[in-house]
């Protein structure tokens, strides 16, 4: 695939499951947020897939809030956690897993979150799943850029003007 083709196709992918989700809206048990989004980002410059997860404040958030997120690790093992710091003043949360090997199409991954307050006290749970519209295998496995100024990485454009995009093997089936 063209890299034309390959940036269309995950930008298109990106708008579709946007508007699906945004009907698949979900209340929870009550608490401070309500889930607005659930998401797979695939960036094809550096070759990176995330969830990402977006919440609303519907409450009063106290004060040294954090929010512990839990995200299904796609290539098995342990969950990926994410401690982030809530600010009361915030409107929307926005929670970002670390980079993710193997998503798989049409396959639901969960995601757990725990808004805890400064006393580590439990103040809102939410449990989620997502779904990504598209394998991860449509990104290449090394990033396409490198550096500040997106330089076209070496180990991918080759000086005898060939292109190795590599392919990730090592995900379950």
């Amino acid at each position: 695939m063209t890299m034309r083709r390959i940036m269309l196709t995950t930008i298109g992918a990106g708008i579709v499951a946007g508007l699906a989700l945004a009907g698949c809206q979900r209340k929870d048990d009550q608490g401070p947020t309500e889930l607005t989004g659930r998401i797979f980002v695939f960036n094809y410059r550096v070759a990176s897939a995330t969830y990402m997860i977006t919440l609303k404040k519907i409450a009063p958030i106290p004060e040294g809030t954090t929010a512990v997120a839990e995200f299904e690790n796609p290539a098995g093992g342990d969950p990926l956690v994410v401690h982030q710091k809530i600010y009361s003043f915030w409107d929307k949360i926005t929670l970002e897993s670390p980079d993710l090997h193997c998503v798989r199409k049409d396959r639901p991954y969960s995601v757990s979150i725990k808004l805890v307050d400064a006393s580590d006290k439990t103040i809102q749970t939410l449990k989620t799943e997502v779904k990504s519209d598209l394998d991860q295998t449509v990104l290449p496995t090394k990033p396409l850029v490198v550096g500040p100024v997106y330089t076209a990485n070496p180990d991918v454009f080759k000086s005898d003007g060939s292109v190795d995009y590599g392919h990730d093997t090592a995900c379950p089936a």
